[in-house]
């Protein structure tokens, strides 16, 4: 099945571009620059693709990330430290965006031939991010039967909808996937930060895993108070 990756260049997406390296016959990566903070993601992305030897195209969505607004990943407000599973964390919620991004990847994909799109959406997402959850992949794959219909048929992929982080960590291992080369958090610093609830997830689901974490942390112990008490309400 040829297939186009949604790919941002951190360890969900990375892991997937290798699975579907491995399954299916990748195409390319397709990522977005929304106005991103952790915008140095994008550079990891980049390298997945040569890595592969597949095709990366970066899509210039600035104009609409500003309109975006009020989001900790885009706007002059700071990323909480914590689990993601806290309210506090709502504050990276980017509205539409997974809806916006898809649309888009759908459109390169049909104008490519491809038979699908991939996307890393996992159940630890799903109780922040509507648009990670697993009935908003089936609305998404129901409106571009209906969009394209006639033209193109597309699949949408989500293998890990309803997995957890930990799950997408051993794929990887399976998969080879070089996790050093991925990148997570959304602080946009020089080194993962250890703090924010994408770093926390990072380091909680090697630990679930149990396989060995690269990461370079500038706080490598907080998740272990950060995760205390906490499993993530998955809402579908």
């Amino acid at each position: 099945m040829k297939t186009i990756v949604v790919c941002s260049g951190g360890l969900d997406s990375v892991s997937l571009a290798h699975k579907i390296a491995a399954e299916h016959e990748l195409l390319g990566l397709i990522s977005f620059d929304y106005g991103q903070r952790h915008r140095k993601e994008l550079d990891f992305a980049g390298a997945c693709a040569r890595r592969l030897g597949v095709f990366h195209q970066i899509i210039d969505m600035r104009s609409i990330g500003r309109e975006l607004s009020g989001s900790a990943l885009t706007d002059d407000v700071d990323v909480p430290d914590g689990h993601y599973a806290e309210e506090t964390m709502r504050i990276t919620v980017v509205p539409n965006r997974n809806a916006i991004m898809l649309s888009v990847a759908f459109g390169v994909a049909a104008a490519r031939q491809a038979d699908a799109v991939a996307i890393a959406v996992h159940g630890g997402d799903h109780f922040i991010y509507p648009d990670c959850r697993p009935g908003f992949i089936d609305a998404f794959q129901t409106m571009q039967d209906h969009a394209l219909d006639g033209y193109a048929s597309v699949r949408l992929l989500a293998p890990y909808v309803n997995g957890s982080k930990a799950d997408i960590v051993a794929d990887g291992a399976r998969h080879g996937t070089p996790f050093a080369e991925t990148w997570s958090c959304y602080k946009g610093g020089e080194r993962h930060c250890g703090r924010c609830g994408t770093c926390v997830e990072r380091r909680e689901a090697f630990h679930l895993a149990g396989v060995e974490d690269p990461t370079d942390y500038e706080d490598p112990d907080f998740w272990k108070t950060a995760t205390e008490g906490f499993r993530a309400t998955e809402i579908r």
